[in-house]
């Protein structure tokens, strides 16, 4: 996935502007003026339209970089059946470390949500991998935990005494981790 920052920070570099990259990136049915707002738009960080993975190699080679400078790779699970107040202990424990030391505190962490935490963690590393980004260099640069509300499902109350009922709120979140190259 293109990573926004990154895209901003080699603009500047270069000293280029969106209607010089849009010249490099206009394919069929993607227009220059329509790629120009859309670089604008990737700059900001909204990403509408999508882009394509021949986008951010357009990008690239128009840039003089490589698509592993321009990228980021993320990975979420979504409806995990914890609360989300509890995942951010965790994820907080592994924003801007090195995967490695991620994966280590992850292993030793005596919390139930550790192991969800390291399977997204894992998941957005192999997608990394699979892309030939140096897997060595990689380090965690967010991490977030979003509230999905009460699980589906779930008994909303249980009985009390004299005829009253008090509420169960089993609560789900969604994980997201985004990993990017030092």
């Amino acid at each position: 996935m293109l990573s926004a920052t990154k895209l901003k920070e080699v603009c500047e570099q270069r000293q280029t502007t969106a209607e010089e990259l849009a010249e490099r990136i206009a394919r069929g049915g993607f227009e220059e003026k329509e790629a120009a707002s859309a670089i604008r738009n990737w700059k900001k960080g909204l990403f509408k339209p999508l882009p394509r993975s021949e986008d951010v190699r357009r990008l690239a080679e128009a840039l003089g970089v490589e698509v592993s400078d321009l990228a980021d790779w993320r990975s979420s699970c979504r409806y995990a059946p914890m609360s989300a107040r509890k995942v951010r202990l965790v994820t907080q424990l592994i924003v801007g470390r090195s995967v490695q030391d991620a994966m280590d505190i992850l292993k030793f962490t005596r919390k139930r949500a550790a192991p969800m935490v390291d399977k997204v963690l894992k998941a957005a590393v192999a997608d990394a991998d699979e892309q030939q980004a140096d897997v060595d260099s990689l380090y965690v640069c967010e991490a977030r935990v979003d509230d999905a509300g009460v699980r589906l499902g779930t008994k909303r109350w249980i009985p009390k005494d004299r005829g009253r009922a008090h509420p169960i709120r089993k609560r789900a979140c969604h994980i997201h981790v985004t990993v990017t190259q030092a």
